[in-house]
C-alpha cells in the first residue's frame, strides 16, 4: 500500500464508507434519496431481466419496456398501468402518494406509540387508586417497606403500593423485584418524579391513600428533603385535617419538630438515628435482642395487634395475662388513646379500652382461662441479680456514635467506662445536661484503625463488650460495610488468640453482608436501614401502635429484656410456658417467650428464639436459657464521676 508524506494511504473502501456516513447524516431528504436509489438500482434491472429471460414476454421492445415496468411498479406499489406516457405518469404519481400517505400514517402512530410506551416507562401517568399505600422517596428502607407491607396482606387482597421517587422507573422496579419476587409486582406501581414537588405529587392521588409513608435519602440534605415532601403533600391536600395518616422519617432530632407540624395532626415522625442509636446501646447488655426484635418487628411470625377487652371490664391488667392461651398480652390502649406498655398488675381495665398482644393474628386473640396450667412450685425464688459497673470498647465513629454514647450515659451503672478508638479526632459528643449527672466515664484515643496492624495490637482483655460503628454512607465510601468486616474479622482473631469470646455489638449498611460478618452467637448484627424500615412497615399497619415503638426503643421506661431463665423457673425443672407468665408477672414483667441456647450456638433458623408460645408448652428449663420479656431496666442512681476525658486506655 502507497503512502503520502509517509503516512499510509486510507483504503479506498473506508473513504467510501466515510463519504456515505456524511452523506447520510445532512439531512432527511438526502437519507430518502438514497433508498430511492439503491431500491430503483436493485428493482429495475432484476424486473429487466425477469421479462428478458421469460419465454412468454412480448417480442416487441416497447411491449418488454412495459412488462417491466407493470412488474417495477408493482414491486413498488407505484400502480402498473399501461399505455401512453402520460398514464403511466399519473399512475406512478398517484401510488406514489397513496405510499406516502399510507407511510405517513404509520410513522405517525408508529411515533404515537413510542411516545406513549417512553412516557409511561419515565412513571409520569396519573395514578388513579384508591386505599392505597403510597411511599414517598427512595433510601435503603425502601424494599423493607414494600416487602414487609406485602407481607402484612398476604392473607386478604393487598393494596395497591404506589413509589413515588426521583429515579428511573426501571430502575425501581427492577429493585423490588428483586426484593419482593415477580408474584407481588402487579400490586406495586411505580411513578419518576420528585416526590417535593405538588404538581408531581398530585399525580398519585395522595389523598385517596389508606397512608402516605415518607422516606429520608442518605445524602447531607435527607432531612430538608423529607420537610419539602411533607409542605408539598400539606400543599396538595389543602390543609385538609381529614387527609390519610402520615409516617415520616429523619435523622437529626433538630428536624422532628418542624416535621411534625408538616405532618399534620395524624402525623408520626420518627428518628432514624436514634432508633439505631438506641437498639446499639440496648443490645450491649443484651446479647441476642437485635435477633429478637427482628423477629418481633417483621411480619413473618407474631406481631403485635389490639384486642377486644371487654371480658376483663372493670378488672385488673394482671388477670388478663393467663386467659389467653395463644397470645401474650403486654399492655392497654385506654379510651382516650394513652398508650400503657407493661402497666402495673393493679391497673384497672375501663370501659373502651383495648389490649395490646402479640399474636399470630387477629383470630389467635380468644379468651380462655389458662390458670390451671401454672405450677407455683416450679417457680423460682426471687434472687438479686448482678449489677456491677461495665467497661466498653467503642471502634470507629459515624454521625450516630454520639446518640450510642448519650443512651449509654443515661442507662449505665454507676463508675462504667466507654473508650473510644477512632480513626481521626472525635467531635466532642452532646454533653449530658447539667440535672443529668453523666453515669460513665468516656475517653477518646485516635488510632489508623484502617491498618490491620493496628486492630490486632488492640487488648480486648479489660473489656466486656465491644462496638463497631462503620463510617457514614454520606463519606463518599460505596461499600461502607468493607471496614466493618474486616474490623470484625481483627476482633475475631483476638478471640482466637486469647481463647475468650468477646461479646460484640456492630451496625452495618447493607443486610446482604450480615451472613459475612464473622462474629459469635454471643453477639449481635444491627442493619441500620433494615430496622428503621421494619418499624415504619409495622406502624404503617397499625399508627395507634407507634407509642408502642416508641416505649420500645426508648433510653427508658419499658424495653425487651432477655433475662436468664433460672430466676424465673427453677432449675432443670419442666414447666409450661404459663408458668413463665406468672413468675414474670411477680416481677412486673410480661413475658412473650424465651430463646433455648443450645438452638442459639448450632445455628439454626430461628437461632433458638420462639416468641409467643403457647401457654401449654411445657418443656425442661435449664440455667442456659433465656426469658423474653418487657419490662423496665432501672439502673441505679448517678454518683459523682467525672466528665468526658481526652485519655483513653485502649490498645497496647
Amino acid at each position: 500500500m502507497g503512502s503520502v508524506k509517509g503516512e499510509p494511504q486510507t483504503p479506498l473502501r473506508d473513504r467510501m464508507r466515510y463519504r456515505f456516513d456524511r452523506t447520510l447524516a445532512r439531512s432527511t431528504g438526502t437519507l430518502m434519496g438514497w433508498l430511492v436509489i439503491t431500491c430503483l438500482a436493485v428493482v429495475v434491472p432484476v424486473s429487466l431481466l425477469l421479462v428478458w429471460t421469460d419465454p412468454g414476454s412480448p417480442r416487441s421492445l416497447s411491449g418488454r419496456l412495459s412488462a417491466a415496468w407493470r412488474i417495477s411498479a408493482e414491486t413498488l406499489r407505484l400502480g402498473a398501468a399501461t399505455g401512453t406516457p402520460l398514464r403511466m405518469v399519473l399512475s406512478a404519481v398517484l401510488g406514489l402518494v397513496a405510499l406516502l400517505c399510507v407511510s405517513t400514517l404509520v410513522g405517525v402512530i408508529t411515533t404515537g406509540l413510542a411516545d406513549r410506551m417512553a412516557e409511561l416507562s419515565r412513571g409520569r401517568s396519573t395514578v388513579l387508586e384508591r386505599g392505597h399505600v403510597l411511599v414517598l422517596g427512595w433510601s435503603d428502607q425502601v424494599t423493607t417497606v414494600v416487602g414487609e407491607l406485602i407481607a402484612a396482606q398476604a392473607p386478604r387482597r393487598p393494596r395497591a403500593i404506589v413509589l413515588l421517587a426521583d429515579r428511573d422507573k426501571a430502575v425501581m422496579e427492577e429493585a423490588l423485584a428483586a426484593r419482593v419476587g415477580p408474584a407481588a409486582r402487579g400490586r406495586i406501581v411505580c411513578r419518576s418524579g420528585p416526590p417535593s414537588d405538588p404538581d408531581v405529587l398530585a399525580l398519585v392521588s395522595p389523598r385517596s391513600a389508606s397512608t402516605v409513608v415518607v422516606l429520608p435519602s442518605a445524602g447531607p440534605a435527607a432531612d430538608a428533603e423529607v420537610l419539602r415532601i411533607l409542605l408539598a403533600l400539606r400543599a396538595v391536600l389543602r390543609g385538609n385535617t381529614d387527609g390519610p395518616p402520615v409516617l415520616a422519617a429523619v435523622r437529626d432530632d433538630r428536624y422532628r419538630a418542624p416535621a411534625r407540624l408538616a405532618a399534620g395532626p395524624l402525623g408520626t415522625v420518627l428518628e432514624a438515628d436514634t432508633v439505631t442509636a438506641r437498639l446499639i446501646a440496648q443490645c450491649v447488655g443484651r446479647p441476642g435482642l437485635s435477633l429478637v426484635l427482628r423477629d418481633l418487628l417483621d411480619f413473618a411470625g407474631d406481631e403485635f395487634h389490639l384486642a377486644d377487652a371487654t371480658a376483663f371490664q372493670d378488672g385488673p391488667f394482671g388477670e388478663t395475662l393467663l386467659y389467653h392461651p395463644n397470645s401474650c398480652v403486654v399492655g392497654l390502649l385506654t379510651p382516650d388513646g394513652r398508650t400503657l406498655l407493661n402497666p402495673a398488675a393493679e391497673t384497672l381495665v375501663l370501659p373502651g379500652s383495648r389490649l395490646i398482644v402479640l399474636a399470630h393474628d387477629d383470630d389467635s386473640t380468644r379468651v380462655e382461662d389458662c390458670r390451671h396450667l401454672v405450677d407455683v412450685s416450679a417457680i423460682a425464688a426471687a434472687r438479686p441479680e448482678p449489677a456491677g459497673p461495665s467497661r466498653l470498647l467503642m471502634l470507629g465513629w459515624n454521625s450516630r456514635a454520639p446518640l450510642v454514647l448519650e443512651q449509654l450515659r443515661s442507662t449505665a451503672r454507676p463508675g462504667s467506662v466507654v473508650d473510644v478508638v477512632a480513626d481521626n479526632a472525635v467531635p466532642g459528643p452532646r454533653e449530658p445536661e447539667p440535672e443529668r449527672p453523666a453515669r460513665q466515664d468516656v475517653r477518646f484515643r485516635s488510632l489508623p484503625l484502617s491498618r490491620p496492624e493496628v486492630l490486632l495490637d488492640l487488648d480486648l482483655d479489660p473489656y466486656d463488650g465491644v462496638i463497631v460503628l462503620g463510617p457514614d454512607q454520606v463519606d463518599g465510601r460505596d461499600h461502607p460495610d468493607d471496614w466493618t468486616l474486616v474490623t470484625l474479622l481483627a476482633v475475631r482473631l483476638l478471640e482466637q488468640r486469647t481463647g475468650r469470646e468477646t461479646r460484640v455489638v456492630t451496625e452495618l449498611v447493607d443486610d446482604r453482608n450480615r451472613p459475612l460478618a464473622p462474629v459469635n452467637s454471643g453477639s449481635d448484627v444491627i442493619v441500620s436501614g433494615m430496622l428503621v424500615g421494619l418499624l415504619m412497615a409495622q406502624i404503617a399497619q397499625n399508627r395507634h401502635l407507634a407509642p408502642v415503638f416508641e416505649e420500645l426503643f426508648a433510653a427508658n421506661g419499658n424495653s425487651v429484656c432477655l433475662r436468664p431463665a433460672y430466676a424465673y423457673i427453677r432449675e432443670d425443672a419442666e414447666a409450661t410456658f404459663a408458668d413463665v407468665v406468672a413468675a414474670a408477672q411477680r416481677r412486673g414483667e410480661c413475658a412473650i417467650g424465651y430463646r433455648r441456647q443450645d438452638l442459639a450456638r448450632t445455628g439454626s433458623d430461628d437461632h433458638g428464639i420462639k416468641l409467643n408460645p403457647p401457654k401449654a408448652e411445657r418443656r425442661v428449663w435449664n440455667a442456659a436459657d433465656q426469658i423474653v420479656v418487657i419490662a423496665t431496666d432501672r439502673p441505679p442512681p448517678p454518683s459523682n464521676i467525672g466528665e468526658p476525658q481526652d485519655s483513653a486506655t485502649t490498645g497496647n
